[in-house]
Order: structure tokens, then sequence, then C-alpha cells
């Protein structure tokens, strides 16, 4: 059972923006930190982004701040990630996961943190 399903993917050219959008149907994601990672083939799991449960605490990878805005929405169980200003760099597979906790932490850009994921979506930057 698929319980983090993440949309809006796709190719833009530089300079584009893309929404990308972490859905799931159960509740309990809604009290739980939650991140935004890429992967690129070679390179690992980079974190990108992370919001704690209430969003009060929100965490950025240096590459895309300014860049980037992640954001909740607790009633309807959703965790967004708006990218704007996308450069070639940006390409890779956008994944969503989730931690056990509400809190995210000082290393919310670690992939071990994170025991749940979904099954990633694709964003292409061209120059």
């Amino acid at each position: 059972q698929v319980e983090l399903v993440e949309s809006g993917g796709g190719s833009v050219q530089a300079g584009g923006s893309l929404m990308l959008s972490c859905a799931s149907s159960d509740l309990k994601y809604s009290v739980k930190c939650m991140g935004w990672f890429r992967e690129v083939a070679g390179k690992g799991r980079e974190g990108v982004a992370a919001i704690d449960a209430i969003g009060r605490t929100i965490s950025y990878a240096d590459s895309v701040k300014g860049r980037f805005t992640i954001s909740r929405d607790n009633a309807k169980n959703t965790v967004n990630l708006r990218m704007d200003s996308l450069n070639p760099d940006d390409s890779g597979v956008y994944y969503c996961g989730a931690q056990s906790r509400a809190w995210c932490g000082d290393t919310w850009g670690a992939p071990d943190d994170y025991n749940i994921w979904g099954q990633g979506t694709q964003v292409t930057v061209s120059s």
C-alpha cells in the first residue's frame, strides 16, 4: 500500500517553475516531519527541504534557498514544494519522505531519518 504519493513533476526550461505535491490518505502524516529529497543517478538522495508538523520550523539546502518554498496543508494532508528559478542542476527524481516524529531536527537532510517514502516524481530542467 502506497502511503505517500508525489505529483507535479515534469520538464521545464531553465528559469521556469514547478509545484510538487505530496499527498497521503493517512492522517498520521499530518503530525509528522516531512521532507523533500532529490536523487540523481550516482549521487544518492539529497535533502532539499523539510517542514515540521505544524510548519513552524522549515529547513532548506543551501542550493535551493530563496528559490524553493516548502509548505503543508494538514487539513488536506499535503506537503508542497514550490520550485522557482529552476536550473539544470535541479533535475532529478524528487521524493517526499516522512519521519516518525513531529520535529525534523538538525539532521533533517539525512535520508535515514525518514522511514516512509513516496514513489518519486521526475523533474527535468533544460538549459
